[in-house]
C-alpha cells in the first residue's frame, strides 16, 4: 500500500503561491474580459486547461472534489446574486420566472433529452441527464452580463429571479436520473421537486426574515463583522435546507434576497465583500472544471455537443419560454431576448459531475459534450447578447441615479446615523438642507464638500459630491430614507410631483 506523504508547511507554501498566482492572472483576466468582450468564465476555464494535463502537466480527475467544492462555490455565487437583487424589481416578474424554472425546465429537458437521443444516439438515462444538466441558466453568467445590458427592470428581474430559482429542481432531476437502479414515475418525481422546493422556501425565507431582524437591532463592535454575519447567515440558509431534505440553493437564494432588501447597516461595505466573494467562487470553480478535463479527449464529443446545442438554443429554449409565458402578459420581442438569454455557464459543468460521482456508465463522454457545448455557445450567445437588445431596442436608458445610503445603527440612542453620497445625476443638487424636509426625529449634522466638512445651516445648498451624516431615531428611520431618495429622484418637489423614494 502506497504511503500518503503528509502536508507540510513547504507544501502549504508552494500551494499558497500558485493560488495566489492564478488569482492575480484571473483579475488581470476580467480587465481583457472587459475589453475584448470574452466571456470571463472562457478564461477561467482557459486557466484550468493550461494547468491541465495537456498544458503544464498538472494531473487532476477528482470529480468528487470538484463536486464538492462546485456546490460551495454555488452557495457564494447565488449568496451575492440574492444580495444584489433588487425586490420592487423582481416582485412582478416573480410569477414568469417561477413558470420558466418549473415548467419552462420540464419542457427544456424533454425536448434537448430527445435531441441527445435521436440526434446523438445516447441511451435515454444519458440523454435525460444531459437535458436536466444544460437546462439551468447560470447565475453567475446572468448576473454578470446583466451588469453590462441595461435591459428594462422587468426583463432584468425575470432573467435574475429564474437563473436563482431554476438550479433547485435541475439538481433534483440530476441526482434522480444519475440513480442507480430504475427511474422514479413521474408523478413521484413532481411530488419530490414540490416538496423539496417547499422546504427550501420556507427555511430560506424564515432565516433571512430572523437574520434581518437581528442584525437590524443588534450592534456589533466593528462594522467588519457584518458582512461576515451576512454571508454566515446565507450559509445556514443552504445547509438548514439541505440537512431538512429540501433545496439548499433555493434557501440560500431567497434568504439572500430577504437580507439584502432588508436596509442593514453598513450594507455597501456588506455588498462589497459578498461581490469579493463571488468572483473568488467563480474563479476557483472555473479554473478546478478546466482542471478536471482532458483536451485530448474532446475531439469525438465536438460534433455531438454542436447538435444538442443548437436544439437546445434555438428550439428548447424558445419553446420554454412560450409555454412558461403564455399565461402572462409578455411581448413578442421580450420573448425572443429571453429565449436568447438563456445563458450557460459553470452550473452545467458543476452537475456534470453528479453523474461521473455516481458512476452512471458513459458520465465521462456526457461531462465532455456538456463541457464543450458551455463553450460554443457561451462563446456565441454571451457576446451577442447586448447586440441582440439593441437589434430589439430592448435597451433602456439610465435613469436618475439612486442615492447610495449606508447605515450604522446607534444602539444606546435608540437611533441611526445615515451616511448619503449625492451622485452626478441626483436631483438633489441645488437643494437646500431646509427644502430637504426631513421628518421630526431626523436631521442633516454634517456636509463633506472637497474633501472638508462643516456643519450646514438650514439655507444651505446642496451640491454634486457631497456626502451627508444624516442622525435619524429608530421611529422615523425608514421614513428619512425614503424622503432621502424622493428628493434624490424628484427634487424639491418630490412630494407634490409624486416621486417615491422606494
Amino acid at each position: 500500500m502506497r504511503k500518503v506523504r503528509p502536508l507540510t508547511v513547504h507544501h502549504l507554501n508552494e500551494l499558497l503561491l500558485v493560488c495566489s498566482l492564478v488569482l492575480l492572472v484571473a483579475v488581470a483576466a476580467v480587465r481583457l474580459s472587459s475589453r475584448s468582450g470574452l466571456p470571463t468564465l472562457l478564461l477561467y476555464l482557459g486557466m484550468g486547461v493550461a494547468l491541465g494535463t495537456d498544458g503544464l502537466g498538472v494531473t487532476f480527475d477528482n470529480a468528487e472534489l470538484t463536486q464538492v467544492i462546485g456546490y460551495a462555490a454555488l452557495v457564494v455565487i447565488l449568496a451575492e446574486g440574492g444580495l444584489g437583487t433588487k425586490w420592487r424589481e423582481i416582485k412582478p416578474a416573480l410569477p414568469t420566472a417561477a413558470a420558466l424554472s418549473t415548467a419552462g425546465v420540464a419542457v427544456s429537458v424533454g425536448v434537448t433529452a430527445a435531441a441527445a437521443h435521436y440526434g446523438v444516439g445516447l441511451d435515454w438515462r444519458q440523454a435525460l441527464i444531459i437535458g436536466a444538466v444544460v437546462s439551468s441558466t447560470d447565475a453567475a453568467a446572468v448576473f454578470s452580463v446583466l451588469r453590462k445590458v441595461p435591459l428594462p427592470k422587468r426583463l432584468t428581474g425575470i432573467l435574475e429571479a429564474e437563473s436563482g430559482f431554476n438550479d433547485a429542481p435541475v439538481v433534483i432531476l440530476v441526482v434522480a436520473f444519475s440513480s442507480q437502479g430504475a427511474i422514479d414515475p413521474w408523478y413521484l418525481m413532481i411530488g419530490e421537486i414540490v416538496l423539496e422546493l417547499a422546504i427550501g422556501a420556507a427555511i430560506g425565507l424564515a432565516i433571512g426574515w430572523l437574520g434581518s431582524y437581528a442584525l437590524r437591532r443588534v450592534a456589533l463592535p466593528a462594522s467588519g463583522l457584518y458582512p461576515i454575519a451576512v454571508m454566515a447567515i446565507a450559509v445556514v440558509a443552504y445547509a438548514g435546507g439541505a440537512l431538512a431534505h429540501g433545496s439548499g440553493f433555493l434557501a440560500v437564494y431567497l434568504a439572500s434576497l430577504v437580507m439584502g432588501n432588508a436596509k442593514l447597516p453598513h450594507w455597501p461595505a456588506t455588498r462589497g465583500f459578498a461581490e469579493g466573494l463571488g468572483w473568488i467562487a467563480q474563479i476557483g470553480m472555473f479554473v478546478l472544471l478546466g482542471l478536471l478535463v482532458t483536451p485530448h479527449e474532446l475531439a469525438d464529443d465536438i460534433w455531438p455537443a454542436v447538435v444538442v446545442g443548437l436544439v437546445l438554443t434555438v428550439v428548447a429554449r424558445p419553446l420554454s419560454v412560450l409555454v412558461s409565458t403564455t399565461p402572462f402578459r409578455v411581448a413578442w420581442r421580450e420573448k425572443a431576448l429571453l429565449s436568447w438569454a438563456g445563458l450557460r455557464g459553470a452550473v452545467p459543468i458543476v452537475l456534470a459531475t453528479i453523474p461521473m460521482v455516481g458512476e452512471v456508465p458513459d458520465s465521462r463522454r456526457i461531462f465532455n459534450i456538456v463541457f464543450v457545448l458551455v463553450i460554443v455557445y457561451t462563446l456565441i450567445q454571451g457576446p451577442t447578447l447586448p447586440w441582440f437588445a439593441t437589434r430589439l431596442r430592448l435597451e433602456e436608458t439610465e435613469g436618475t441615479a439612486d442615492l447610495g445610503i449606508e447605515s450604522a445603527p446607534l444602539e444606546r440612542l435608540r437611533g441611526h446615523l445615515l451616511s448619503v453620497s449625492i451622485p452626478k445625476d441626483s436631483r438633489m443638487h441645488g437643494v437646500e438642507v431646509a427644502e430637504l424636509r426631513l421628518p421630526p426625529g431626523a436631521a442633516v449634522t454634517l456636509v463633506v464638500r472637497d474633501g472638508s466638512s462643516f456643519v450646514p445651516l438650514p439655507s444651505t445648498v446642496l451640491r454634486r459630491g457631497d456626502e451627508l451624516l444624516v442622525v435619524a431615531t429608530d421611529p422615523v428611520r425608514d421614513a428619512a430614507e425614503q424622503r432621502l431618495r424622493a428628493v434624490g429622484r424628484g427634487g424639491k418637489l418630490a412630494g407634490w410631483l409624486g416621486t417615491g423614494g422606494g
